[in-house]
């Protein structure tokens, strides 16, 4: 395989990747990371730094239209930013302390962690739920585009989502996943925020909290820059056309199509991870 060939398969998997990260909130790193060390053969180091690169790219390409469209909650992104910046921080310098066969498996337990809370019956709640106190001082109440107008939520846990965003820039520094799966658990399971407004927020969230930790990454030398641009241009490209068809489809199917996809690379991750591959 030559360079261009490398070059262009590298691309075209990017492209789906940031597709498929664009659809559900997580970022492209779901899919990148396990495709550039599986699929490729590149150090997972190298492959988080590539990834990260590229989930600014997908947060730069989606969020812009998002937000346009009236569906993200930009004082809620910019209030969670604050402990998912911290977070990245310390799960960069986490990520040079840990062997790779353990990254792998620590990436492959998180990815079904979050599936099993993606599918997870949600609790019933009364029609009559008043706003959250603190939600409501801070502004963080909104509504967003339905057929025939907009519709109206509450936030809810503001503290909790604040801690579990910190959790989340953590494993976005330590893994290079853009955290996406579990900013949108946070903001969907615990602060009751609507799916589709969870998962835009998160795309308007995830390049911050990468760019915090992809300096790092850029100090100890794991941004290779012939790998990192056509995975950033991939999945810049798959995250505006993904931004078309979230607007009008269904949130069940978008959780089908993250629980499917995570579940396959959370199994290889973890198989490559124990038997020493990776």
């Amino acid at each position: 395989m030559n360079i261009l060939e490398f070059t262009s398969l590298i691309w075209a998997g990017s492209l789906a990747a940031g597709f498929l990260g664009s659809l559900t909130g997580l970022g492209g790193g779901v899919v990148i990371v396990p495709l550039l060390t599986l699929g490729f053969g590149v150090d997972i180091r190298y492959a988080i730094g590539a990834s990260l690169v590229s989930v600014i790219a997908t947060s730069s390409g989606a969020a812009s239209a998002y937000v346009k469209e009236g569906f993200t909650n930009i004082r809620i992104g910019m209030f969670l930013e604050i402990a998912t910046t911290f977070g990245a921080l310390f799960g960069a310098f986490l990520a040079a302390k840990i062997h790779t066969s353990l990254l792998a498996v620590i990436f492959g337990i998180v990815l079904l962690q979050s599936v099993y809370l993606t599918l997870r019956t949600r609790r019933d709640r009364a029609g009559n739920e008043g706003p959250d106190p603190l939600a409501a001082r801070l502004k963080m109440d909104g509504s967003f585009p339905v057929p025939g107008g907009r519709q109206a939520y509450h936030v809810h846990a503001v503290p909790a989502g604040f801690g579990l965003m910190f959790g989340a820039g953590t494993l976005s520094g330590l893994l290079g996943i853009g955290s996406g799966a579990v900013k949108v658990l946070a903001m969907d399971q615990f602060m009751r925020i609507p799916f589709k407004v969870s998962t835009t927020t998160s795309n308007f969230m995830i390049g911050v909290t990468a760019v915090a930790s992809v300096g790092v990454y850029l100090n100890r030398g794991y941004i290779d820059p012939g790998l990192s641009m056509p995975v950033m241009l991939g999945v810049l490209l798959g995250s505006l056309l993904g931004t078309r068809v979230l607007v009008k489809a269904e949130s069940r199917l978008l959780r089908i199509i993250f629980s499917f996809v995570v579940i396959l690379l959370a199994i290889e991750m973890i198989y490559n991870g124990l038997t020493g591959r990776l």
